[in-house]
């Protein structure tokens, strides 16, 4: 090897290197990219209106300010104090299980059909819950406070995304020639293209997941509204903001109510379960076809792998983008790869041995096709 290819592997080596270390960063930064391509969309339809694109670029930043602002202003000093009350509910709900294990226990006669060591291991896991869920869910709910509320990092985080935002809408295509300069003169057009696609997708999936938030909760509030559950701002606003995370997301988001139902009766918490079972059956069999399945179309099992992977390493922010990332990855690796490669690589009529390799593995029809 050339000492030229020897420099262009230490330098390939020391970039991947600094991007690992800066892959918050990177992170932050494509979220915002996320948020500029939504919002350019209103842009460039204001634009089609006749506005001036500095004039259009002004009227939408105030109107998602004033949108952010009405929702914090409406939503989030309710949603605060329905979680406080949670946080005390909590541990009572544990002493109601207690209580029902007790009263179990007194009408089978003599244990006789589950036995005493069966009651005695659920009067010893019952104890062990009751003594220290008070203490998680205080920590937790005071770890939620100090993570979403008076951490400065998170608050700088917020203000970055804010502001590369407004510089990505402000002059897109100055940052999107920048990235294209990056390839070779030869596939700058052709990356151009490629970025096209990614809006496109990007733009369609924001608006279907909006949708699914909404509807969702939306649904679970009325929902918990009809059974008389407690908290049921809190509860709906908890499904809707899960929905953002397929898969995952739903299952969490069934904990809050069960254990706020489970401090009325046993009925009303299975019913909160049977009618989150309901309501992701609605999710997945009719808001995914009909709302996502031009957006994503991926399996199921390459979804839930993504986010497990994405959260491994990059924490919880990796697992909220985990779909875009997905979505972005799935069309570059199509169109670079498997388009302008694969479906493109042919194999040499001078060598034999290739030549006998492809007829061996190549279907007749195919093979007229290709050569």
């Amino acid at each position: 090897m050339s000492l030229g290819k020897w420099l262009g592997l230490v330098v390939l080596l020391v970039s991947l290197y600094i991007l690992w270390q800066i892959r918050q960063v990177l992170l932050l930064f494509f979220t915002a990219v996320i948020l500029a391509s939504a919002l350019n969309s209103f842009v460039l339809y204001l634009g089609k209106q006749g506005l001036k694109r500095s004039w259009a670029v002004a009227l939408t930043i105030v109107l998602a300010l004033g949108v952010t602002f009405l929702f914090c202003l409406l939503v989030i000093p309710p949603f605060i104090s329905e979680s406080q009350q949670f946080s005390e509910l909590g541990p009572q709900s544990m002493d109601r299980i207690d209580q029902w294990t007790n009263w179990l226990e007194a009408q089978v006669p003599d244990q006789a059909i589950l036995g005493p060591d069966v009651f005695d291991a659920i009067n010893t896991v019952v104890d062990n819950l009751t003594n220290e869920i008070p203490n998680y869910v205080s920590d937790v709910f005071r770890n939620f406070l100090s993570l979403f509320s008076s951490s400065l990092l998170v608050l700088l985080n917020i203000l970055l995304i804010f502001v590369l935002t407004i510089m990505l809408l402000v002059d897109p295509h100055k940052y999107r020639s920048i990235f294209i300069r990056l390839f070779p003169s030869f596939y700058r057009r052709r990356a151009d293209a490629i970025l096209t696609l990614c809006d496109t997708a990007l733009d369609s999936w924001i608006i279907g997941i909006l949708f699914n938030m909404t509807v969702i909760a939306i649904c679970s509030g009325i929902g918990l509204w009809i059974l008389g559950v407690k908290l049921v701002l809190a509860n709906a606003l908890i499904a809707g903001l899960m929905e953002a995370i397929p898969n995952i997301g739903p299952t969490l988001s069934l904990i809050p109510p069960m254990a706020v139902a489970l401090l009325d009766a046993p009925w009303k918490a299975l019913a909160v379960l049977i009618f989150y079972v309901l309501l992701q059956q609605l999710e997945q069999y009719l808001l995914v076809p009909t709302v996502m399945a031009k957006q994503l179309d991926l399996p199921p099992a390459v979804t839930l792998l993504s986010q497990i992977i994405f959260a491994l390493f990059f924490g919880f922010l990796g697992l909220l983008l985990a779909l875009p990332l997905v979505i972005v990855g799935q069309i570059w690796f199509k169109e670079v790869m498997v388009k302008d490669i694969l479906d493109r690589w042919k194999y040499s009529p001078r060598d034999p041995k290739a030549k006998h390799a492809f007829e061996e593995a190549t279907p007749p029809i195919d093979r007229e096709a290709t050569t």
